[in-house]
């Protein structure tokens, strides 16, 4: 077989060989709680049993008499070891949850064994696949000596062009084809098949000729082989770091910027295959390519502030739709390209000329595994140092520069030894010229960092902002950030994690009523607990309000990252009981490690983790999670699950209430505003909400302060049970969301960028037919506060302001000040008083019902029956009435058995309309069926609801999909309903 035929065996090795380093990622961060710690772990393990691997064939090589052969056996038993690896992480984690990490006990303890079982978990792996370049460069290059050289360099491109396709295609299909388990599987074979390819061709050859020794430069190019591989890997980290500020922090985004950087390396394989062996001195030719290289690097810099800008200009030219969100990758992995590829291009060329240079040298074959496991040490060193000292302490721009001056200084050291010291003199000034210009004269621009231009495609926003800290963790970049309009802002990796206006008398946004509410509403289900548990710290106002209850003794905040302890106190004194109150504590810690180390129980747990489309969080959204949330709780705990309802859509949030729903018999859904769900779920049935939690000073004041004034203002966000609102999630089909099949994490970066809404779940409060009351009898009706506080902040406090107007313009003796009353509203409350009260007969058409339709709709969802028995008996019993023909009687009736609530005449009255009228609009229609639906289901009938929904699906094609069809039409035909969603069942 031809040199050509192993090159394309070895491209589909790389291919499988990247596949596994993404893989481990994800099921390491699911075990290990970040992306940014297990891709570490990931890459010092897998550099280091690559190292280890080639370490050893450097030794063993020159005595193999068939290398090929042999690494046809390796081939195997690394395709092997994929079928072994699932089952036995889910059996080792499960194990270690369960007895290991509680045995160990402290945190360090913990820490420990969780390494120490991922190390397990890859290193088999790692140290056969880094045998697996020694082996096959013995190969190709015993069958051809005088080209030894270009068949390393063409080994590393093949190589590395497979690894590049590799990430792409787990990342962006094989995973959502297959399931984690089966691209496991899928790379398994594919390892296998090049085992069984190469083995039929494997035959005995001479080793090359043997070493001269150790030659002379050997310890000084093994030395360069380390630090230059410690180089580049600091860049791969800082520059993800630098990257995600751009491209956003998603699975796809990372995944993304590390295909570039492997391509990056193959093209400079390439580039330099045939100049290993031409060229008079590798050495020297290497000296250039390290100084070029750090110079390079320290482009970036300057490069980086460009890249907002083209950021922005693509997210403002692209369509938000699936294609545009191709092209947005597309175009996202040339930004990576702009950034990384004229540094990575020539670290690419690094490994074979290190390689040729100890080849003609005559070092003998075991050259090639000595330089490549100097190599990968040099890349264990350097994520090492990028992510635990670097970023932490020197920051993006001082790490990248300390990578840039490392490879500078080896090019420079290599030049005055190979080459000749006035080369090295001029190459060093022009180094110190560039690093100095660079130095002083680049600023990366906090304010374009932090803008999250990658999600709102515009930098002017965050150009007047005062970035009020700012600090590069070990896992995410934080700054906290005051905007002009006073609201303070806490931003990771450019996307915000929570704001809060710090002004008094103001009306508070959206993000600080959700985490008044995730902390209160828990307390106010279960007034009575004592200890609680928050995963994520955020503002710390989630927090502080669980501590502002008297009955509570323990809050444990668990986070990640330091730094956003740090920049949370910039909210003081707003979240002040977060960081003062005894009760307390913050613990630096992975949420999962925490609970098995501590063997703790808790009355309440908050999980209020980042957005689901960033890499690592969606693991907090899975069944597995759920279930081991669970065994933390108390018999009769409560966990609630802060859940978006923005950049997502309704099919993903079915899919995580089914994998909550697989874990807990009893959940509660509640909306902390039109565009955030509050899930509460249990082993014990769930209350109401006990009035008594404003009966306690300080957590009243809370409340108060976001505008939930009363129960019943906490009752006007709740939509429903678990009974209620399961059919809607069932309509959709989707699978729950799992850590082995993540549908969360592989949809939810595409959601966000085209802009999907699942606010239709929330809008079931504001239908115009009062249909989660038919379905879920005795729910608690208490009235919102009188002052209708919060209104302009929740739709249903609004529509019930509004409600209580057009009840009182139509039935009071006088009527109200018409205060932020929509015309149309207004328009219509005065033709239905005219036509129905005053009898003023119309002059051409009469358009009192098309008015009292949409009256009908503003009205009757948000008031009880008793406040609306003043209102349409008033206009049955009216002079007027008797003017009014059958058909005009009917819709009365209709609407008055609507406000009653009386689901048999709903039913039966909306039913006899529909029959009897030809024509219909599509408004009407819609409210008639939605109606009969509802009667249908509250009484039973679903014989007859599954008929008229038949009869009628027709036409009401565009509303067919909406939230509040679903739910009717899979409440009123269950069976049918359950036998069309069969996946959705099979969870």
């Amino acid at each position: 077989m031809s040199r050509g035929a192993f090159y394309l065996l070895f491209t589909a090795s790389g291919f499988a060989g990247l596949i596994y380093e993404s893989l481990w990622t994800h099921y390491l961060k699911l075990f290990l709680g970040h992306a940014a710690y297990a891709q570490s772990l990931v890459l010092v393990v897998f550099m280091g049993g690559m190292a280890g691997g080639a370490a050893l064939c450097a030794r063993l090589s020159p005595r193999i008499a068939s290398p090929l052969a042999v690494y046809a056996a390796v081939e195997a038993a690394i395709g092997l070891l994929a079928f072994l690896f699932h089952p036995a992480f889910v059996a080792l984690t499960d194990w270690s949850y369960a007895s290991l990490l509680p045995g160990l006990g402290s945190e360090g303890g913990a820490l420990a064994g969780k390494l120490a079982l991922s190390c397990l978990f890859i290193l088999p792996q790692s140290l056969l696949l880094g045998a697996t370049f020694p082996l096959m460069s013995a190969g190709i290059a015993r069958g051809a000596p005088g080209r030894a050289g270009e068949s390393v360099a063409m080994l590393y491109f093949t190589n590395s062009l497979g690894a590049a396709a590799g990430v792409l295609a787990s990342a962006f299909l094989l995973i959502g084809w297959l399931g984690l388990p089966g691209t496991l599987r899928t790379a398994g074979v594919l390892n296998l098949a090049i085992a069984g390819a190469v083995m039929l061709l494997a035959r005995p050859l001479p080793a090359l000729l043997p070493a001269r020794g150790a030659p002379a430069s050997a310890r000084l190019l093994l030395g360069v082989a380390f630090f230059t591989g410690l180089a580049s890997f600091i860049y791969e980290i800082v520059w993800l770091r630098m990257l995600v500020l751009v491209l956003g922090a998603s699975t796809h985004a990372f995944e993304l910027m590390l295909a570039t950087f492997i391509l990056g390396l193959a093209l400079g394989g390439l580039a330099v295959r045939r100049r290993v062996d031409a060229s008079p001195q590798p050495a020297r030719l290497l000296g250039w390519v390290q100084v070029v290289m750090g110079l390079a690097a320290l482009a970036t810099l300057p490069v980086y502030d460009f890249t907002f800008g083209l950021m922005e200009a693509l997210m403002r030219g692209l369509a938000k739709n699936d294609i545009g969100y191709a092209l947005f990758n597309l175009a996202g992995g040339g930004i990576a390209a702009l950034v990384m590829l004229p540094a990575t291009f020539c670290a690419g060329m690094t490994l074979p000329l290190l390689t040729g240079a100890l080849l003609r040298d005559g070092a003998g074959e075991a050259a090639v595994g000595r330089v490549y496991a100097a190599n990968t040490l040099g890349a264990i060193a350097g994520v090492v140092l990028a992510v635990h000292i670097g970023l932490p302490l020197l920051g993006i721009k001082g790490s990248l520069i300390a990578g840039c001056l490392i490879d500078a200084a080896l090019g420079l050291v290599l030049l005055g030894v190979f080459g000749t010291r006035v080369m090295s003199l001029r190459a060093g000034a022009v180094c110190a010229a560039a690093f100095v210009a660079v130095a002083a004269g680049v600023r990366l621009d906090v304010n374009k960092m932090t803008a999250g231009v990658f999600r709102h495609s515009a930098l002017e926003t965050s150009r007047d902002a005062q970035v009020l800290y700012a600090r590069d963790g070990k896992t995410a970049t934080v700054h906290l950030v005051k905007y002009p309009d006073d609201a303070i802002s806490l931003r990771t990796n450019g996307k915000s994690d929570g704001s809060i206006n710090m002004e008094r008398g103001v009306d508070r946004g959206t993000d600080e009523i959700t985490m008044v509410l995730t902390g209160a509403l828990p307390l106010a289900l279960k007034p009575d607990a004592k200890s609680a548990a928050v995963i994520g710290i955020g503002t710390g106002l989630t927090t502080h309000t669980l501590l502002q209850s008297l009955s509570i003794e323990r809050v444990d905040t668990i986070e990640i990252e330091a730094a956003m302890v740090e920049a949370s106190r910039g909210f003081l004194p707003r979240n002040r009981n977060a960081y003062a109150d005894p009760r307390g504590q913050i613990v630096i810690d992975d949420a999962k490690s925490f609970f098995a180390a501590g063997k703790r129980r808790y009355d309440i747990i908050v999980s209020e983790p980042s957005n689901p489309w960033v890499s690592g969080v969606s693991g907090l959204f899975t069944r597995e999670f759920y279930r081991r949330v669970r065994g933390h709780l108390a018999d009769d705990g409560v966990l609630l699950q802060w859940f978006q309802l923005y950049e997502i859509d309704a099919s993903l949030v079915a899919s995580v209430m089914g994998a909550l729903g697989a874990e807990f018999p009893h959940y509660s859904v509640y909306a902390a505003s039109d565009h955030d769900l509050l899930i509460v779920a249990s082993l014990a049935p769930l209350p109401v909400a006990d009035p008594r939690v404003f009966e306690q000073p300080a957590l009243a004041k809370e409340l108060w302060t976001v505008h939930v004034m009363t129960a019943g203002d906490i009752d006007a966000r709740y939509l429903g049970n678990r009974t209620t609102l399961e059919p809607l999630f069932a309509s959709y089909g989707m699978p729950a969301n799992s850590d082995y099949a993540p549908v969360l994490d592989l949809n939810a970066a595409r959601h966000r960028f085209t802009e999907r809404n699942a606010g239709g779940i929330v809008e079931l409060l504001n239908a115009g037919v009062p249909a989660l009351e038919m379905l879920e009898r005795g729910r608690s009706g208490r009235p919102v506060n009188p002052l209708f506080r919060g209104a302009e902040g929740f739709n249903r406090v609004e529509n019930t302001r509004l409600a209580w107007y057009a009840r009182n313009f139509l039935v009071a003796p006088a009527p109200p000040e018409p205060r932020a009353v929509p015309t149309w509203l207004q328009k219509d409350l005065e033709i239905l008083r005219a036509r129905l009260l005053e009898c003023r007969q119309p002059r051409e058409l009469d358009v009192w019902l098309h008015s009292a339709l949409r009256v009908a709709q503003a009205m009757n969802p948000y008031l009880t029956p008793s406040d609306l028995n003043a209102v349409w008996p008033a206009f049955m019993v009216s002079r007027c009435y008797a003017t009014l023909n059958g058909l005009q009687r009917r819709w009365l009736a209709f609407f008055r058995a609507v406000a009653a609530r009386d689901a048999p005449a709903m039913a039966g009255l909306a039913e006899e309309l529909l029959a009897s009228q030809r024509e219909i609009s599509n408004e009407a229609r819609e409210y008639l069926v939605a109606a009969a639906l509802a009667g249908h289901a509250a009484t039973g009938e679903r014989a007859r609801a599954v008929a008229l929904w038949d009869a009628q699906k027709k036409a009401l094609r565009n509303a067919a999909d909406s939230p509040l069809f679903r739910l009717l039409r899979c409440h009123a035909g269950r069976e049918r309903c359950a036998a069309e969603f069969e996946a959705y069942a099979e969870r």
